[in-house]
């Protein structure tokens, strides 16, 4: 099959159809998702309106915004936001006034009551209700007949925070947020994360990938690797303590029954209250569909937002959950600092490997592979997911 570039789409009629319609067969027969759903422009736009802006997305973490009036802006799929917290708590808008569509937030700021353009100075409270129109019927005049305020609002954005977590649906039209976190909330349901707490300081970093986000959630959707990739890890969780995780059309990974933590100093985090030995004995890391990695232990937690920048290039913020006296007292500022260090050499050992996948799929000799149909359940389960989205959009396209 030849070699597609990176920017264009197949020129063969419905090459980019059929090669995804080999995905969705029985594992022992599919092959991989093409060359082109990983380096192409024209599918990663794709991917924003089929896959991402209809559904829930994780964009940040609520604890970035910790006080009322704290606001912080970002980037979702390109789209200037921010979020603010209200009395009522975590809300998001379009970052750009109503008026000429300026920005209106360029860095994290705590606000009174009130965020003002820097164009005209007109003004929004933090229910993004505009207040302030200066000058706009002359010098002096700040209303005129023929303007409502009402109709001038900040556009927000569909949003719901579940254990800090932030999402978005920028369509507007997802499931109910109850319905989509459903499934996961069933599976962890003797599992109390309410009270895992994000310490407020040495608790999250950031790790800018050269390769596309479907890597990062296939990597961490399987244990087949451990072996080669992450031989410290293996060597405590075997790759036969593993086991598949498969959640549906919402999320998929893998999990261990071999979970047992090497602290400093004989030093033991606290465990959830009320666990049991086998509970407390299994690690679950499952990947949110589309793009939020959730590893669950007895005794810690954490998130990784997954934002994809560019078909080459992504993003994971990171951030570690601890119970209550682990994430806040002073005994364990030398084990955070540890975890944290730890953690984040098993994540560059996978970043290395990712790239290296990302550099393949520039090979002629790669279109989609295949997987194994007893170690690559997960991964093809995610691919399933990707194509079935993707395939109605590549066909109306008429790119291919």
């Amino acid at each position: 099959m030849k070699a597609l570039p990176s920017s264009s789409a197949p020129s063969v009629p419905n090459l980019a159809s059929l090669s995804l319609s080999r995905v969705d067969v029985p594992i022992a027969d599919a092959a991989g998702l093409p060359n082109f759903a990983y380096t192409s422009d024209w599918f990663f736009a794709i991917e924003r309106e089929a896959v991402f802006k209809p559904h829930w997305c994780c964009a940040g973490f609520a604890s970035d915004a910790p006080e009322v009036g704290d606001v912080r802006p970002f980037q979702f799929l390109g789209l200037p936001l921010f979020m603010v917290r209200g009395e009522g708590g975590i809300r998001v808008f379009h970052n750009v006034c109503s008026h000429r569509g300026a920005t209106l937030v360029e860095s994290a700021c705590r606000a009174q009551n009130i965020l003002r353009c820097p164009y005209h100075s007109w003004s929004y409270d933090l229910a993004g209700k505009l207040r302030a129109t200066p000058a706009i019927g002359g010098p002096k005049v700040n209303n005129i007949a023929d303007f409502t305020k009402a109709d001038h609002a900040l556009k927000e954005v569909r949003s719901a925070v579940w254990h800090d977590l932030l999402f978005v649906n920028v369509s507007g039209d997802a499931v109910p947020f109850e319905e989509f976190i459903q499934p996961l909330e069933s599976r962890w349901a003797n599992y109390d994360i309410s009270l895992f707490k994000r310490p407020s300081q040495d608790s999250s970093f950031e790790l800018k990938i050269a390769a596309n986000w479907k890597l990062a959630v296939e990597n961490t959707s399987e244990s087949y690797h451990l072996p080669w990739v992450h031989p410290g890890l293996n060597s405590a969780s075997r790759l036969e303590d593993h086991y598949h995780i498969l959640g549906g059309d919402s999320y998929c990974g893998q999990g261990t029954n071999a979970y047992a933590y090497k602290y400093a100093n004989s030093l033991s985090l606290p465990r959830l209250p009320g666990i049991n030995p086998e509970a407390a004995g299994k690690a679950e890391y499952i990947t949110l569909f589309p793009n939020v990695q959730i590893g669950l232990h007895s005794d810690q937690l954490f998130h990784i937002i997954i934002e994809p920048i560019s078909p080459y290039c992504t993003n994971e913020r990171i951030a570690f959950y601890y119970l209550d006296r682990a994430a806040i007292s002073e005994e364990f500022t030398a084990f955070r600092a540890e975890n944290i260090s730890w953690w984040r050499n098993v994540f560059s050992e996978d970043m290395g490997i990712i790239e290296r996948l990302q550099r393949g799929r520039s090979s002629p000799a790669f279109q989609g592979g295949c997987f194994s149909s007893v170690m690559d359940v997960p991964t093809h389960h995610f691919h399933k997911w990707v194509a079935r989205l993707t395939m109605a959009s590549v066909d109306a396209s008429g790119r291919a």
